[in-house]
């Protein structure tokens, strides 16, 4: 006799089985792993609200009062800055670095996903009442549903003429030179991915505005791409170019923002000898704030903990 006649296929049995019931018998397990989280969202959630409160409420009712437009802005801006505080207890040192009333060009290092960035905007939006315009990669003009951020958020195409224009209406302007090359093949040794790009060298000039550092600690510590297969991805990019590389992370690390000293317009100066200065600068921002190699576990810790930060560990 075949063993196969005793013991009905697997086919047989989920053809006989109702799914409901499946559903309900393991409801409890559902419901004992997913509810925490549903709580912790919820409790995460009603202390953004405080947050914004008791630090922000007079800002979004003179915001609502003058525009509508400028409401909302203001309303995001409090969101992304009381998300930053609660999960990265997130500041910035620096920020009279930002000038109040003048056009810059701001230049910063590209993490994996540039979240330090979207608080940084946010908290100059929130304390300046100045909107940063951001340079972004092509591909995220692309992406269903962004078409009303890159409106409102003032995200451009990186060209020279677009970036001029913006910097020329008295404006505040970010870019990161390594781009998304950078954000997908950075590393925790945070090397600047810059090859021998000079576009916002040339924007600077063009603009006479002066350039401000900018690099966030522990960026790659909040978000990792995975170390496998590097030369597959970076082939994949150049074939199809988009970031295709996974990312992982969103750990709670501390997170920093240094702003440096404005460098000053300097005529006198080539694109290729800006990039020079400008790459020299934020390598010092790099080497006096963040500890190399970068450590996930170090970034958790010095929400309580400071460590020293001017070595290389071994």
């Amino acid at each position: 006799m075949i063993i196969n006649d005793w013991f009905p296929s697997v086919d047989h049995l989920l053809g006989n089985v109702d799914l409901g019931f499946i559903l309900w018998l393991l409801s409890p397990l559902l419901v004992t792993f997913l509810l925490p989280f549903v709580i912790v969202f919820l409790l995460y959630s009603t202390a953004v609200i405080m947050y914004i409160y008791k630090f922000h409420r007079h800002r979004l009712q003179h915001a609502y009062d003058v525009n509508v437009w400028h409401g909302a802005l203001k309303t995001c801006s409090a969101i992304w800055d009381a998300h930053g505080w609660i999960w990265h207890g997130y500041t910035v040192q620096g920020l009279q670095n930002i000038p109040q009333d003048t056009p810059a060009l701001l230049v910063y290092y590209h993490g994996a996903i540039p979240i330090d960035l979207y608080y940084l905007i946010s908290k100059i939006y929130l304390l300046k009442n100045r909107l940063v315009h951001t340079v972004a990669d092509r591909f995220l003009f692309k992406v269903p549903g962004f078409g009303i951020l890159t409106e409102a958020l003032k995200v451009i195409p990186g060209t020279v003429q677009t970036c001029s224009t913006v910097l020329k209406s008295n404006n505040l302007l970010a870019i990161s030179p390594g781009g998304v090359y950078e954000a997908q093949f950075g590393d925790s040794y945070y090397d600047l991915l810059w090859k021998k790009r000079v576009g916002f060298a040339k924007v600077a000039l063009e603009s006479q505005v002066p350039i401000v550092p900018v690099f966030t600690v522990n960026v790659r510590e909040a978000f990792r791409t995975i170390s496998v297969g590097k030369r597959f991805w970076l082939r994949l990019y150049s074939w199809l170019r988009f970031p295709m590389m996974p990312i992982y992370g969103g750990f709670p690390v501390k997170l920093t923002t240094h702003i440096g000293k404005p460098i000053a317009y300097d005529g006198s100066l080539t694109p290729e000898q800006l990039q020079v200065k400008v790459l020299a600068a934020m390598r010092d921002l790099i080497e006096t704030n963040q500890r190399i190699p970068g450590s996930i576990m170090r970034g958790l810790m010095e929400r309580w903990i400071t460590f020293p930060t001017h070595c290389k560990d071994e």
